[in-house]
Parts: structure tokens; C-alpha cells; sequence
């Protein structure tokens, strides 16, 4: 006995008289869920391993090369006794016996306050000046060659004009913050500034723009990349001059403690002072740096 099935013309199993198969049986099975899962584990545990190997190899190298140098000597002192050392100094940091007399978190916050206030006023002047002289070409002739005749100078050969003008130490300290953080500001801002596109200009001229809302809405956000990057630049350089200028007018400050320290021929303190003034560098550039990815963007 033989049993024929017939399709109508609108049975939707049947396209010009050929049958079709379900989706589910034509489809690709789809890919299992964990070896996806698995796979994405392993990339990511790959990626935080060369994040994080190459830097604690190149530091443990560091600690063998300085732990190897100092085996057999009297006077430079160990890794591990400038550990001992660094355990103790931190166990109260804050401690104040006398002006003079403070702990090395009094002094990284002195240096820091410091370091605030000279780069703050950097840029109060060297932003604005940037954008004009970016903006208008005979400003910018006027003055890059005042520009390039004042930055090659050694930050702290402006030390003793600031000595013999505010007649006080921590204002000429803040004054030599504020000479050397200036020069990366306005170059990085001028150039950013001369780099915006024309096209982006002459809409603005076509639009009847005034010249701050040129500023504010065209020319702030172009060159936003660039200024942040002057700005890391000088909190860099901001850092690195402050110790040697702490050193040289006394008071309280990270400067004047390693000073200190090496009065008191106490050369573990000495080193760790060279840890914390890397370290609160190395915060500083890398805050800045999110700050700059924040804002950078891809043409």
C-alpha cells in the first residue's frame, strides 16, 4: 500500500514544487558557549601577564644588581637594610618635633603644595599666551625668538633672581616652578593651536563667530590634546626641579630632607627619598596621562 502526500500551491513547505527543510536542520549548529569563554580567559590573563612580568622583572633585576654591589660594602647600604630602614621612617610619617624636624610626609605635601602653586600660575599665563600666539601670527613672530632664547636656561640659574627679587626662599622656590613649567605650556598649546584645521576657521569666519566663541568652541577642543600634553610636561619638570631647588633655599620639603639626610650621613634615607620622589613623579605623569587619553581622539 503506498500513501502519497500532497502539497497545495500556498503550503509554505513547498517553493516551485520542491520541499523545503526546516531552518533548524540547514543551520550551522552553533558554537559551544565555554571553549569562547576559555578562549577569552586565557587572552585576558595573557595581557595582565605582559602588563605586569616585564615591570617586576626589570625591578627584581634592579634589587639583584644593587644586592649583588653591595655584598662585601661597609658604606653603601643593602636592599635589605634600606627596607629596615623604609619600615621605620614610615611606621609614623607625620611625626613633628620642630620646624626643622618634621617627617617625610610633611615634606612630600610641602614639596607638593609647591609644586601646585608655581605650576597653577604657569598656567594661568602660559595657556592664554599659547592661544594667541598660535592665533596670530605676528604675536608669534615677536615673541619665539624670546621663547627660544629663555627656555634652554637652566631652571635653577632663575633661582637667584627669584632670591633677590622676593627676598624670601619659598617664594623664589615657587618662582623657579613657575619659570620652568611655562615653556612646554605655551609651545605644545601654539602648536596645537597652529595645527587646527583651516577648513574648521573659515566655516567660522562664514558664521560671523566671534573671536571667543572661536576659541571656546573650535579652537579649545582641537587643540585639548595638545595642552594636555604641555601640561604633563611641566608637572614632569615642575617635580624634578623642586628637589634641587629645595636643596638649595632649606625649609621644609623633600628637597631639603634629602639634603638633610645626607648631612646626617644617613644614606638609606637618602634612597628612599630617591623611591618616593620616583614615585610621586611616576603618580603624577600617569594621572596626567588618563586625563590626556581621556580627551585625545583620532583624526
Amino acid at each position: 500500500m503506498v500513501s502519497a502526500v500532497f502539497h497545495t500551491p500556498f503550503d509554505p513547505a513547498t517553493r516551485h514544487g520542491v520541499t523545503l527543510l526546516p531552518e533548524a536542520a540547514t543551520s550551522a549548529p552553533p558554537e559551544p558557549v565555554a571553549p569562547r569563554r576559555a578562549w577569552r580567559e586565557r587572552m585576558a590573563g595573557r595581557a595582565i601577564a605582559l602588563a605586569v612580568i616585564p615591570p617586576v622583572a626589570g625591578i627584581g633585576l634592579l634589587i639583584g644588581i644593587w644586592a649583588l654591589c653591595t655584598m662585601k660594602s661597609n658604606t653603601f647600604p643593602t636592599p635589605a637594610a634600606t627596607w629596615d630602614s623604609a619600615r621605620e621612617l614610615f611606621a609614623d610619617p607625620f611625626y613633628r618635633k620642630s620646624p626643622n624636624d618634621q617627617g617625610i610626609g610633611w615634606n612630600i605635601l610641602a614639596s607638593l603644595a609647591r609644586v601646585a602653586l608655581g605650576f597653577g600660575l604657569a598656567a594661568l599665563v602660559g595657556i592664554p599666551l599659547g592661544f594667541l600666539i598660535g592665533r596670530f601670527a605676528f604675536l608669534n613672530r615677536m615673541v619665539s625668538p624670546l621663547i627660544s632664547l629663555l627656555r634652554p636656561v637652566s631652571p635653577l640659574a632663575w633661582l637667584p633672581i627669584g632670591l633677590l627679587v622676593l627676598k624670601s626662599a619659598n617664594p623664589a622656590a615657587i618662582w623657579t616652578i613657575f619659570i620652568c613649567s611655562i615653556w612646554p605650556m605655551v609651545v605644545n598649546t601654539s602648536i596645537g593651536v597652529q595645527r587646527v584645521p583651516q577648513d574648521y576657521l573659515n566655516v567660522a569666519r562664514v558664521l560671523n563667530l566671534s573671536e571667543w566663541k572661536v576659541i571656546t568652541r573650535i579652537l579649545f577642543p582641537a587643540v585639548l590634546p595638545y595642552l594636555l600634553t604641555g601640561v604633563r610636561l611641566s608637572v614632569g619638570t615642575a617635580w624634578l626641579v623642586i628637589v634641587a631647588a629645595e636643596m638649595l633655599t632649606g625649609g621644609v620639603g623633600i628637597g631639603f630632607w634629602v639634603w638633610d639626610e645626607w648631612n646626617n650621613l644617613n644614606v638609606p634615607h637618602i634612597l628612599i627619598a630617591i623611591f618616593v620622589i620616583g614615585i610621586v613623579g611616576l603618580l603624577l605623569e600617569q594621572g596626567l596621562m588618563l586625563v590626556a587619553r581621556r580627551f585625545s581622539f583620532e583624526e
